[in-house]
């Protein structure tokens, strides 16, 4: 985090934790606000790699699920990176500016998959670069969303038609506008005009921790790998497809064969859902990588928690892979955390439709 930024933070009373807002000096008053409350987040804890050079495009083309070639300023999409099997090393959302194309995903990943991708330029003019300091991330959320992005910027980026949708992003006075939804946008912007824009924005959006902004993606069925997860899951079982993630029209990258093969020979025998589990103490919470469990199956895992977040309704939200088999006589009770005995995962519709075994 840079020092100006972080110092600015925690001028307005952020507790940061390795680079992490962890919350506002309430993070239980922040969590229980959201859902009622227009909020605003720091995203520091996201990374970002800058692809520069006339084969910027080109390059991320042969690298990446997503179709980099439709990205021209006024969109954005999910993607992931994966390994020759097809599971995935990250996944990010990665859009266009002046400067090139912006990869952000898990600071945790940045470095490791800045310097695998690095070592596939050979003599492509592309140039990769650590852009996780210099590019300060705002992410708004709530019913004034919109109204204070376009008093903040004079610029909102339209919803974008389709299924799946593609992101909207404009270019604004001080900032790159990303929309993520409806009422949800991200504002990307330079270190010397971040303070200002974020002081402006809390006149009436609550700051909230990283944690709060986490639920929000969770909720919205958007997967984010971590180290705990990577190389687990090819891009169908987390419904990347769904959300925009996977072009099957483009050319070869890395696992291309097996990721097509699973969509065209109807082999997707996991899928991710979303689910609530209620533990007894918050000194045993729910992670990204726990391991979850059908009676029927015994001690052999059934599948895994993506991502885990406290939830303002009581417990914890969560998005999981499972394996299609594991739920077809019914979800409530059937699936459980950690061994066959555990709690038991409470299931909740995602917002957009996913075609079991497809």
């Amino acid at each position: 985090m840079d020092p100006r930024w972080q110092a600015h933070l925690q001028s307005c009373n952020a507790s940061i934790q390795d680079g992490c807002v962890a919350h506002f000096g309430n993070g239980a008053a922040e969590l229980k606000g959201m859902g009622s409350t227009t909020i605003m987040a720091d995203l520091s804890h996201f990374g970002a790699i800058r692809f520069s050079g006339e084969d910027a495009q080109s390059f991320l083309q042969g690298q990446l699920t997503c179709d980099v070639a439709e990205l021209d300023g006024s969109t954005a999409v999910y993607g992931s990176y994966c390994n020759p099997k097809g599971r995935m090393l990250a996944s990010f959302l990665i859009w266009k500016d002046h400067g090139g194309f912006i990869m952000q995903l898990p600071r945790e990943l940045q470095a490791g998959i800045q310097k695998r991708l690095s070592i596939y330029v050979l003599r492509s003019r592309v140039r990769l670069a650590d852009g996780g300091d210099a590019l300060i991330r705002i992410g708004l959320s709530g019913e004034q969303a919109q109204a204070l992005v376009l008093e903040a910027v004079n610029e909102v980026p339209p919803m974008k038609e389709g299924v799946p949708s593609k992101l909207g992003a404009v270019q604004g006075d001080s900032a790159v506008v990303l929309r993520l939804a409806a009422d949800r946008f991200e504002l990307v912007t330079s270190v010397e005009h971040a303070p200002g824009l974020w002081d402006r924005l809390r006149l009436v959006a609550m700051p909230v921790g990283a944690s709060c902004w986490s639920w929000l993606d969770i909720r919205a069925g958007i997967p984010v790998i971590t180290s705990a997860t990577q190389e687990q899951f090819i891009p169908q079982m987390v419904n990347l497809e769904a959300i925009g993630g996977v072009s099957f029209r483009k050319g070869c990258y890395p696992g291309q064969e097996i990721v097509a093969r699973t969509q065209y020979l109807g082999k997707i025998k996991r899928r991710m859902y979303l689910a609530n589990i209620r533990p007894h103490s918050a000194s045993s919470p729910v992670a990204a990588g726990d391991e979850l469990f059908a009676a029927e199956m015994g001690e052999q895992p059934a599948g895994m928690i993506v991502n885990a977040a406290p939830s303002p309704g009581g417990g914890v939200d969560a998005l999981a892979v499972i394996q299609i088999a594991g739920l077809e006589e019914g979800r409530e009770g059937k699936i459980r955390w950690k061994s066959p005995d555990g709690l038991p995962l409470a299931f909740m519709p995602l917002p957009y439709p996913v075609e079991d075994g497809a």
